[in-house]
């Protein structure tokens, strides 16, 4: 079994979804249930499946967590453009967290 908390990915993937959190909670709250959902769900879900991943025995199952973790760290990357072309997120904000 491998220790996630080693892991770059995994202290990276913690921080955006901390970031994340701090993000939406100034999202209108008719998204609530809708875009800020979502991407607390994905960015929570990049590092659960890193975790669940270093729990798993096998190689082949390390990988699978992994590329889980990947495809859901790419569904965060469109909702984060769909964000900022609905106008939920600006240039300060942006800035502010390095993105």
């Amino acid at each position: 079994m491998r220790d996630h908390t080693k892991l770059k990915a995994f202290e990276l993937a913690d921080r955006i979804t901390l970031m994340v959190y701090q993000i939406t909670k100034y999202f209108p709250q008719e998204e609530h249930y809708g875009l800020t959902s979502q991407m607390r769900r994905a960015a929570i879900s990049v590092s659960s499946n890193i975790v669940e991943g270093c729990a798993r025995n096998s190689i082949a199952d390390y990988i699978k967590f992994l590329e889980y973790a990947f495809g859901s760290l790419k569904e965060l990357n469109y909702q984060f453009s769909l964000a900022c072309r609905l106008g939920y997120i600006d240039n300060k904000t942006t800035n502010e967290f390095g993105l």
